[in-house]
Formats: structure tokens, sequence, C-alpha cells
């Protein structure tokens, strides 16, 4: 099949060559047929001129073709991205176009050459972030118990400053090809974080129809039952296609799952510590004990990691294949195991204590329970303390144990309460009134970021009559008993300044406006002087 175009180009040459023989064939007559002759000849010369031309048209065609045949199996492909957000694009990105550059992935998964949009991702949501410190690529799939996608997020993106999520991209690539379901996932995390989305900060992708192969076709193998091999096999080229969609959008890469939680300060510390390590020669860096969680590479190796993968996706799981790699590089057969073992620890750096935690019970795998801790997780820093100024504290919400109003204000715990109702209200009294220039209002935590407060407003107290009465100045709103509205919690954080017009503040407050269907945790409370 592959001489085919050659077969073609010398039939079309053959053609034309007995065009131009049958034309210098016409014999010449004499006398009063030459005329006719000539007029005959002259047409049959445009004829041919017109053969020729079309003829020219197909060698080069075929040509083309030729070339790009060549290029199968031997170089790298450039494929693009249709971007299908309504947000706009980004200036290092030309508006509904991307690309990104395969290995030599046709010769690992023929069946891809059938469908030549077969690698071109499917982008949900993003604005083509590029240029990045940091990339977290978290593959995802519809569980048949429950999902931990947007806990996983939620805990990625608790506290984190502006600065740090301008310089981070997190991509959730949903690998299912049921586009309903991509559009499901989608459409819960654009209503969760719809400003994460709208910056750039959050990308959803998924792959194409054609992009799995047949897995009916895999052998079983380690004593594995074909769900599992079909199971792990996926992983493997799940894995692959994100790193390779991923590969020049940062300096790092971290592999995550969808079901974990990070540490507070995760991203300083794994940005420090990829830093610090950076002029040695490791493949990557390990932030967590557990499989594939929390494995950093440098975003110049995935196409040679990802191509690893894709050559041996349907022999071994991916945490395996991952160890190979490390053989292949610096083992060598003719000494033992242990001097194997000290030349793979150099490719590879860990970092104590664990930043990130498995917390998912049920997994992917149908069925399957898992158990798996990290033991050097430890314990998490559930609140943040400040020095804040001398109050009375007090509130209408009832407290779970020991979790204290007062106890979070004083910086020795955090405070729980049990669901908020219309009405309820907590109340900072200060001493003496107090010059403050803002507040922050931090609620849920990074194990319980669902009890958030919700519709509820920060009012201030001035302590001067004459400043109750700047309410009259249009961006002020008046709340009850001379309060005066200065901001409002949004996704779980309320923070904000306080103008001078209002100094000094005799007492501050927080107003619940409707009944939550959860409790309300305030993890951090500083209130600035």
């Amino acid at each position: 099949m592959r001489f085919y175009p050659y077969k073609l180009a010398c039939l079309l040459a053959f053609g034309c060559f007995v065009s131009v023989t049958w034309i210098k064939s016409i014999p010449s007559d004499e006398g009063s047929t030459v005329m006719p002759d000539l007029q005959i000849l002259y047409k049959r010369l445009l004829v041919a001129e017109e053969l020729g031309g079309q003829v020219s048209q197909d060698l080069s065609s075929i040509l083309e073709q030729l070339r790009n045949l060549s290029k199968t199996g031997n170089d790298t492909y450039l494929y693009s991205v249709h971007n299908r957000t309504g947000f706009k694009e980004t200036e290092k990105q030309p508006t509904g176009l991307q690309t990104f550059i395969q290995p030599n992935i046709y010769i690992f998964m023929p069946h891809l050459r059938l469908h030549p949009g077969s690698l071109v991702p499917n982008v949900v949501l993003g604005q083509g972030r590029r240029g990045v410190s940091v990339v977290l690529g978290i593959p995802t799939v519809k569980r048949d118990k429950q999902s931990y996608l947007v806990n996983t997020l939620s805990s990625l993106l608790f506290s984190l400053t502006s600065s740090q999520c301008q310089d981070l991209l997190i991509i959730v690539f949903v690998a299912e090809t049921n586009l309903d379901y991509v559009n499901s996932v989608a459409e819960t995390i654009m209503k969760n974080f719809p400003k994460e989305v709208q910056s750039g900060l959050l990308e959803v992708i998924s792959p194409s129809q054609y992009y799995y192969p047949d897995f009916t076709s895999l052998k079983e193998t380690f004593g594995d039952s074909k769900e599992r091999v079909k199971w792990r096999t996926k992983q493997n080229l799940d894995f692959s296609f994100l790193m390779l969609y991923a590969q020049d959008k940062g300096t790092f890469y971290v592999q995550l799952e969808d079901d974990v939680v990070a540490k507070s300060g995760y991203y300083d510390e794994m940005k420090a510590y990829a830093t610090n390590e950076a002029s040695k020669p490791w493949l990557y860096l390990e932030f967590s004990q557990l499989g594939f969680i929390g494995k950093l590479f440098r975003t110049r190796d995935l196409p040679m990691i990802a191509e690893f993968f894709l050559m041996f996706h349907r022999d071994k799981p991916i945490d395996w294949l991952l160890d190979h790699i490390l053989w292949v590089k610096v083992c060598n057969p003719e000494k033992d195991d242990k001097h194997c073992t000290e030349q793979k620890a150099l490719l590879k750096q860990r970092y104590k204590p664990s930043l990130f935690q498995h917390v998912g019970l049920h997994s992917s795998l149908p069925g399957k329970l898992q158990h798996l801790k990290d033991k050097d997780f430890g314990k998490q820093t559930l609140y943040k303390a400040h020095n804040n100024p001398p109050a009375e504290v007090s509130s209408t919400l009832k407290h779970y144990q020991t979790h204290s109003l007062k106890s979070a204000y004083e910086g020795r715990d955090f405070f729980w309460a049990i669901t908020p109702l219309q009405g309820d209200y907590i109340l900072f009294n200060f001493s003496q009134p107090v010059y403050t220039s803002g507040y922050l209002f931090r609620s849920g935590n990074i194990e319980t970021n669902g009890d958030k407060f919700f519709n509820t407003t920060v009012e201030v107290l001035p302590s001067s009559v004459l400043a109750r009465h700047k309410v009259a100045i249009p961006h002020y709103r008046e709340s009850g008993n001379g309060f005066i509205i200065v901001g409002e919690f949004v996704n779980g954080l309320a923070e904000g300044k306080i103008e001078a017009a209002l100094q000094p503040v005799s007492a501050l407050r927080l107003v619940v406006h409707s009944d939550s269907d959860v409790w309300a945790l305030l993890s951090e409370i500083l209130i600035k002087v």
C-alpha cells in the first residue's frame, strides 16, 4: 500500500506521454485541408496543455503525500486544540487555537491513524495560560460511589495568595468520552470556582472519542483481572495525554489525583524545594510517598516520560513504568541490585513531610476500596493565628465541642459553629475604639472546606456619631443599631479595608442573612490595626 502513490504518478506521467505522442502522430495533408488540420491541431494542443497542468498539480499533491508519509513514525506532530470556551484568550495564544507536540504516538497506538482528529484535546474551560512556575495535572473519571474532585480543588486553592494564583495552572483532565458527563464536570467546576476559571487558573480538558484503543484485546498479566488490566492501561494513557498537553505550560509539572488533600502552604514549599534542587540531575521530586501522587517533573522531560509510558502502556502499571525509566537511565546490568538502587536514588529526591494526602475511599476501579494513607503527611494546620486587638467576643451561634469563638479570636483554635440561621451574628466589641485598616475572615479549613459562611455581611460600628452619618456616601450601606456594612463573604472569604471616614471603630460584627444547610467554621480571624 505504501507504493500506491508511486504507481499513480507513473500512470499519470504515462498518460501525458501518450497524449503528446498522439498529437505528434497527426498526418499532414496538402492543399485545402491544411487550414482545418491546423485548427484541429491547435485545439488538441490546448487540451494537452490543460491535461499537462492537471498532471503537474496531481504530481505536486503526490509529492506532498510522500513527504507526509515519510514523517509518520519518525517525526513529531503538531495538533491543533480547539478552545470551545466563551472566555477571552490571552495575548500569547491565538484565538481558539493552541498546539502541543506529540511523540511517536502513532507507533504505539496505530488505531489513531484512522481518525485524524483523535489527538485534538477538547478544551472545555480555559484561557490558554502559559509561562507559570507550577502546573498541577489532575485526571478524573466517573466514579460509581462518590466524587472527591471539588474537595480536592478546594484544598488546592485554599489560602493561595493572589500572586500564587497568577503563577499556577491547574488542569483537570476528564478522562471520559461521554460529552454529557464531561460538560457536567465542567459546569460543576464553573459553579464552584468561577473566578479561578475566568482568570485562567483552572482549565478543564477531555480527549476525543477516538483516543482510547480497543481494550478487549488486552492480555491478562501479573495475575490481574481483565477489568484491572483495562483500568491500569487506561490510566497510563490518561497520564500520558495530560503530560503532553501540559508540557509547554510552565516550568514544573506535578502529577496529582482527584481524591487528595493538600497541606496548607504546599505551593511555597514545593516551589522553593524544586528551585533549590534545580541544579541536581533528578528526574522527579516526591511530595508524597503514595503511588503517583505528588510527583514533580521538569516540563522539558515530559515528552520522554510520556513516550516511555505510551511504549509500554499495555504492559505494566504506571508507577512501575516510572521506576523502569530510572533503571534504564542509570542501572548497570553488570553490577548488583544495591548499586542500582543507589543510582536510582540520585534521580529522585524525597521531600518530608509529605504535602499531599490520599483521602478517597472508593477507587476509580469499580468495587475497589483504598485505605491508603501517607504516614509522612502528619497533622494539618487547621487554623491560622493572629494577634488581634483586645475585644469582648460573643455570638448567637453555638460552637461544637471546644472550638469556641474566644479560642479562635485569640489564635488557639478554630471556631466551629452548628448550622447558622438567619439573624445569627458574631460580635467583636473592642475594649476601646481602634483604628483598623482592614479585616480578613476565612471560613472553612483544608479538611472541612464546605463549612463556610454564606450570605453573611461584615459590619462596623464607628465610635463617632458623625462618622455614622457617612452612610450618605453611595458605597456605604446602613445596617441596624448604627452598624455600617463594609463587606461580605464571597466563596467563604471576607476581606477588605475600612476607610478613614469610619474610624475609629468601636465594634465589628458578622451577620448571617439566610439559613444555612451546613455548619460554619472560622479558621482565620484578622483585624488589622
